[in-house]
């Protein structure tokens, strides 16, 4: 028998391929993130001047000496401060605002928790409408308020009394309150509460224990939103407060301006006053709020 051998034959290895160059980008064309710093840093700088040039101008009036017309604050007195807080009575102001602003959180949050939890979790017939209604409300202005809320609380012999005050800013942020609370009951699984129903809870109790701990973020934002309204909210207190000592911050800046003069120092020092529990507020429930706000936005 004749064997004969068939020489197998490699294949040839590839020539080597000579490295290509890095191809360059075409002039005139960038990818997003080589932008230029310019154009990040020239909107940003635009936006802090136009933000920070009037903070520094109402620093400026009440941190200077009266008469001065210097433009730095030196040497830096805090008697604006003294006077529109002990001559002008804005401690007085301010417990007033505080109380106000208290007492709607308070109420606003538990009474928008009740009807967002309704609406949330129960169908009725007329739920579309009632949610119509309330989106509605929001397109009508304080002011046409002002005349049916008077009656009410003068037959009630609620004026010139901080209740008013109270009842109408929490009837004013209820619509909202209550809009953004079902929402953000509507992302916690109903099944949460049912197992809580199968281990022996109520459905108030299974609400206390497993919902109401999910709805923190919510219940913050809504909070902090009725507060700073009803802080800010100068008709409701104009318009139902006629003893001094009622008054709350916002109609008490408007007292410190007359139709001959203005003092401007004492007015800087008010809305320093003013300003300064708002972006405290702000500064501690940042994260919360926008959680919040977002979360009860849509629909999970």
């Amino acid at each position: 028998m004749i064997t004969k051998d068939i020489d197998t034959v490699a294949p040839a290895a590839p020539a080597p391929v000579a490295d290509e160059p890095p191809r360059r980008p075409r002039k005139g064309r960038r990818a997003w993130d080589e932008a230029p710093r310019w154009q990040i840093y020239l909107p940003l700088g635009i936006y802090l001047l136009f933000t920070l040039v009037p903070f520094y101008w109402i620093l400026l009036f009440a941190l200077r000496e009266p008469g001065s017309s210097s433009l730095v604050p030196w040497p830096i007195t805090f008697e604006h401060f003294d006077k529109v807080w002990n001559e002008r009575s804005f401690g007085t102001y301010f417990e007033n605002s505080v109380y106000v602003g208290l007492a709607t959180l308070v109420m606003t949050t538990i009474v928008a928790l009740a009807g967002g939890y309704a609406l949330a979790r129960f169908d009725f017939k007329v739920k579309r409408v009632f949610m119509l209604a309330l989106l509605c409300s929001q397109f009508v202005p304080g002011a046409l308020l002002l005349v049916p809320l008077f009656q009410i609380f003068a037959n009630l012999q609620l004026i010139n009394s901080l209740v008013s005050v109270i009842i109408a800013e929490t009837v004013f942020q209820l619509p909202l309150s209550i809009i953004l609370i079902s929402g953000f009951i509507r992302n916690v699984p109903y099944s949460l509460e049912e197992a809580a129903w199968v281990d022996g809870c109520n459905r108030f109790t299974g609400f206390r224990v497993v919902v109401l701990p999910l709805l923190r973020p919510g219940l913050i934002a809504v909070g902090s939103f009725a507060f700073v309204h009803s802080w800010n909210h100068f008709l409701f207190a104009l318009m139902f407060l006629s003893n001094q000592e009622k008054q709350t911050i916002p109609v008490g800046l408007n007292s410190l301006m007359s139709a001959d003069s203005v003092d401007l120092g004492a007015l800087a020092a008010g809305g320093i006053i003013a300003a300064v529990p708002v972006v405290i507020v702000f500064a501690f429930i940042q994260k919360w709020l926008i959680t919040g706000f977002s979360a009860g936005a849509v629909k999970g």
